[in-house]
């Protein structure tokens, strides 16, 4: 029986814009992504038929609801292939955190199905199949730094912003991202993208740290005010900057010095229990 093992990373948003509603009730938006080291591992192996999900995270649904089951009945349909999986996740992302956990599952089973069952599809053609199962799967196919547009699938690849000291902050509780778009003043002004993909491309942490921008936060924020106290925390503790994460509620810190970084997360450890040091990749 074949196995693949798969590495799953998570994402944080270096900024988020939000433009306006669209015709097809997605909202437009201009973000950068950056793939993190945080991530869960998938196992996956060969089945007659239908799909059998196992995780020990008592929080995921181990049902159609869940990306992974979603993408392997894409997969069979789209390629008429009848073949069953198994698929063992070791969750690491926490769930409805604003860090892409499931669209990283989701485009973790694509991968590995298209080397099971031996398709030869090519990442582009994985990409589109992605973005019929949700906007973030394509970034995560494709990993990196990127600027995406549109509902988040039109990718711009951008310098990699890697081997920055990351720490995180979950509050323990989910925002669906349905919500959190439902709730963001799109009568604001619009951010400057341009200035802080400009700070990326001159390899710059301390610009791109310095213009952190998220427009889903404010009103998160009003709801759920612990995400300000974090970022508060983060900041007198030595983070260069801090934001919310995409629809939150995760905030990141960045770090240009471990020991500072160390502090930090001990500091937020006393009332935040699930805190994580990573790196961008």
């Amino acid at each position: 029986m074949r196995e693949i093992v798969i590495e799953s990373f998570g994402k944080i948003n270096l900024a988020l814009d939000v433009l306006y509603k669209r015709e097809d009730n997605y909202h437009e938006i201009n973000t950068i992504m950056q793939e993190i080291s945080l991530r869960d591992r998938l196992t996956f192996t060969d089945e007659k038929e239908d799909i059998i999900i196992e995780s020990e995270d008592k929080e995921m649904p181990l049902d159609s609801t869940n990306l992974v089951y979603q993408a392997w009945e894409k997969m069979k349909s789209t390629y008429g292939i009848n073949r069953g999986l198994r698929v063992k996740i070791e969750k690491n992302i926490p769930i409805a955190a604003g860090l892409a956990g499931g669209s990283s599952n989701c485009a973790a089973t694509l991968k590995a199905i298209n080397q099971i069952w031996d398709l030869k599809v090519s990442q582009k053609e994985l990409m589109t199949i992605g973005k019929s199962l949700g906007a973030d799967i394509p970034f995560c196919i494709l990993g990196g730094t990127v600027q995406a547009k549109g509902i988040g699938e039109d990718l711009t690849t951008l310098r990699p912003f890697k081997d920055r000291l990351i720490l995180l902050a979950n509050p323990g509780f989910g925002i669906s991202t349905e919500y959190a778009y439902k709730q963001v003043d799109l009568n604001a002004n619009y951010y400057d993208i341009d200035t802080i993909v400009k700070s990326i491309e001159e390899d710059n942490t301390y610009q791109v740290a310095s213009k952190l921008k998220n427009k889903l936060e404010e009103s998160i924020i009003k709801e759920h005010p612990i995400i300000d106290e974090i970022k508060t925390i983060m900041i007198q503790n030595g983070a260069l900057g801090s934001l919310m994460s995409g629809s939150g509620p995760t905030v990141f810190g960045i770090f240009d010095n471990q020991e500072k970084l160390e502090t930090a997360k001990t500091k937020l450890s006393q009332s935040i229990e699930k805190v994580y040091s990573c790196k961008t990749i």
